[in-house]
């Protein structure tokens, strides 16, 4: 699942969450993956908590016009009204990250309302250096909240939606390879599918974390965008390590 992170309208890139910089147009970037056999998109909107601006509509549109894939959209997503515009834009799911902690019935009238198949729950993680847990940072990374993730991913186990997309702080951008050990971990508390996200660096790093974790998904952003590594070359090698994808 590549993922397009959004600033005023352009694909971005950073490193931990820092250093941004510009990659691409998205329409260029959703059709290529596309093509490349991707199975997914995610579209990031990386600012829109921090600095409250509209929702990208005509481009989330535009781009969901321009590929058959699904298109799963997160940034600022805060109210039902918010989900019903970008799902009535063409998107195929919703990531909620902030608004999930903070309002604790929104999750529940969303899955209520629009079905639990439609709405994903996203982490941004780092682990507590002294308590060696795992705590959830809101606004783009930059908060630590009291959020101790398992616990939290319990609660919304039983509210029931249709995945957790968990973001790796420490290793988001540093091509270092998934945090094996936090996703070995998180497997083991829900069976809510698992979308891995932070550290992609080469086609190992992808065989490596299905191989060892129950991890669904695999999103990366900066090797793709970097053309280190190919789509279909990676669904391949994924192939010939005995992991069921989709070629």
């Amino acid at each position: 699942m590549p993922c397009l992170d959004i600033k005023d309208g352009k694909v971005v890139k950073g490193v931990n969450f820092e250093n941004i910089k510009e990659m691409g147009e998205p329409i260029d970037l959703a059709r290529k993956y596309e093509a490349a056999g991707a199975d997914e998109l995610a579209f990031l909107d990386i600012t829109k908590t921090n600095d409250g601006h509209g929702f990208y509509l005509d481009l989330i549109s535009e781009i969901t016009n321009a590929i058959q894939i699904p298109l799963n959209v997160g940034g600022g997503i805060a109210s039902l009204e918010d989900i019903a515009a970008i799902l009535n834009a063409g998107a195929s799911k919703v990531s909620i990250a902030s608004a999930a902690l903070s309002k604790p019935d929104f999750i529940k009238q969303a899955v209520d309302q629009f079905g639990q198949e439609k709405i994903i729950i996203a982490f941004d993680v780092a682990r507590d250096l002294v308590s060696n847990q795992y705590f959830i940072y809101t606004n783009g990374g930059k908060k630590k909240s009291e959020f101790e993730v398992f616990d939290t991913m319990k609660k919304f186990d039983q509210i029931g939606v249709s995945a957790y997309l968990i973001t790796g702080i420490a290793s988001d951008g540093a091509k270092l390879g998934f945090d094996i050990p936090f996703f070995q971990l998180a497997g083991k508390q829900t069976k809510t599918p698992l979308i891995a996200s932070g550290g992609a660096g080469k086609i190992q790093d992808f065989i490596e974390l299905f191989q060892k974790t129950s991890v669904e998904y695999g999103l990366a952003a900066s090797i793709f965008h970097q053309n280190l590594v190919d789509i279909r070359s990676l669904k391949e090698n994924l192939a010939d390590n005995g992991i069921a994808v989709n070629l």
